[in-house]
């Protein structure tokens, strides 16, 4: 993420990590990188929490990886003990930051986020969604035999194996999908999709992806530092919307200097509306009673 932020010249980064030299040492070899380049953005790595004082956006990827075999269900204990005193360190020294999480299992770590930091709604949202439908638009590219910019899609509900690809509103070169493959292929494309980040890390053993979320979470950045008012699907607090009450969830949402501007409600076929709800129950089942 920060080396595609320091390509894209978005902001100055701070890179903050536990491991003493890790931060400092991915911060040098990012600044000697964009030398080449027409960047100027500063980055510096540091183990202490001062040197983050008045943060505008803090992107947290803190936490372990999913291992083989291992469920977000299983991660959540783990994990959430890791962004418990992540949020405490952030916000003793920036008061009012956007934050965007990426922890596993996202959409609970999104909640807890929220009832740790008091932060208003809009600053607190989850990338999963956007890395999600990159994912979706590529095995989509791969059967269809179109670039994964000509199609267009989105895949909503939770990060993981309940996550909801939407098929009522996927094109390609603006054809519905449905005119282009049988229900067997977009079922079988919708399984890869829900999969595919197990099928990384179970090719690497250990770690999981970082290419593709390294890229969609810049997405959002870009979108908030310049107000660009794009629409990307981002795990956020709904209060009604789609029938969902006091959850979070990825939903399409309009993006802006102030983070969530506007969650967009779109028109679902009868399954989708069912596939979401379904989704939510996932995630209240992860998250603590």
């Amino acid at each position: 993420t920060a080396f595609y932020a320091a390509l894209k010249n978005l902001a100055d980064i701070i890179l903050i990590d536990v491991v003493e030299g890790l931060s400092q040492g991915k911060a040098l070899d990012i600044q000697q990188s964009i030398s080449l380049t027409s960047s100027t953005t500063t980055i510096i790595g540091t183990n202490n929490y001062q040197d983050t004082t008045d943060s505008d956006i803090v992107v947290i990827t803190a936490g372990i990886a999913r291992k083989p075999g291992m469920s977000r269900e299983e991660l959540y204990n783990i994990n959430a003990n890791i962004l418990t005193s992540v949020i405490k360190n952030i916000l003793a020294h920036s008061k009012n930051p956007i934050l965007i999480i990426v922890t596993n299992p996202l959409d609970a770590m999104v909640k807890l986020a929220y009832d740790l930091s008091h932060l208003p709604k809009q600053r607190i949202l989850g990338m999963a969604g956007t890395l999600d439908t990159a994912s979706f638009k590529h095995f989509i590219a791969q059967e269809v035999n179109y670039p994964p910019q000509q199609i267009d899609t989105i895949v909503l509900g939770t990060h993981g194996d309940a996550m909801v690809p939407i098929i009522s509103h996927t094109t390609v070169n603006e054809k519905p999908l449905t005119q282009l493959l049988d229900k067997e292929k977009i079922d079988l494309i919708v399984k890869r999709t829900q999969h595919g980040g197990a099928q990384i890390v179970n090719y690497l053993k250990t770690g999981s992806a970082f290419f593709a979320p390294g890229v969609a979470i810049v997405e959002l950045l870009n979108a908030i530092i310049h107000d660009t008012k794009k629409i990307l699907p981002c795990s956020v607090l709904l209060q009604g919307e789609y029938n969902l009450h006091n959850i979070f969830m990825g939903v399409p949402v309009q993006l802006g200097k102030e983070g969530v501007e506007k969650i967009i409600e779109l028109n679902l076929s009868a399954e989708e509306k069912i596939q979401l709800q379904q989704a939510a129950e996932h995630i209240k089942n992860i998250c603590p009673k």
